[in-house]
């Protein structure tokens, strides 16, 4: 679990990718030149952990490429103990900026063994989410509802409507919507029955799966 000076420079350069494609927020890019993304990779994709790639990480989920994590939790606005829930927890990265952003963050994975590995990693790190769990993230966590905030990130061909309800007044909902590519969708809550949709172009996502635990 070794996290030198070099792997800080790479992330460095990262950040400078990330800000010459457009990401302005400071609190993201000051996440993503804090966490070592190299862990959490197959130890055979290491070395290139630090370019603006997606990885496989098993059970045929990716970790998505570093501009995704960074355009998505832009989009969200995040402050500090802001509730975010997090659909499809995967290798724990984007769990990790959204937690190093300052929000408290429920997480939803489906895939067991991503599951089992990442609730082990992440406390090695240092970054404890508020809640991890196991299970179908279309019916999201209604006990923890109301969100500031959720991210899905699979691609999803329509948007869950346990997602929409379990979000607060003012609350944003930032989900890959389509077969492949998707186009990168964010609901703003208005009010009890409206919302707000603003679309961001197009995206590739693996699919976001019901009722398959």
């Amino acid at each position: 679990m070794k996290d030198t000076s070099k792997h800080q420079g790479l992330r460095n350069q990262l950040v400078s990718v990330l800000e010459q494609k457009g990401i302005t927020d400071k609190n993201v890019l000051n996440a993503i030149s804090k966490i070592p993304r190299h862990l959490f990779l197959d130890s055979s994709f290491a070395d290139y952990a630090y370019q603006d790639k997606a990885f496989p990480i098993g059970a045929g989920q990716t970790i998505s490429q570093p501009y995704t994590v960074a355009f998505q939790s832009q989009l969200l606005q995040v402050e500090r103990d802001h509730k975010v829930l997090e659909i499809g927890t995967g290798s724990g990265y984007q769990t990790a900026v959204l937690y190093m952003m300052g929000a408290k963050v429920y997480s939803i994975e489906r895939q067991n063994e991503l599951f089992k590995t990442t609730s082990l990693l992440l406390p090695k790190l240092g970054i404890r989410p508020k809640h991890l769990s196991f299970g179908d993230g279309y019916k999201g966590l209604p006990n923890y509802a109301p969100f500031d905030s959720i991210i899905v990130t699979a691609g999803a061909p329509t948007i869950p409507q346990p997602l929409m309800a379990q979000l607060k007044i003012g609350g944003r909902l930032v989900i890959p919507v389509g077969d492949d590519p998707q186009i990168m969708t964010m609901l703003v809550r208005k009010n009890e029955t409206q919302f707000e949709k603003h679309e961001f172009g197009e995206f590739r996502f693996v699919p976001l799966l019901e009722n398959k635990n």
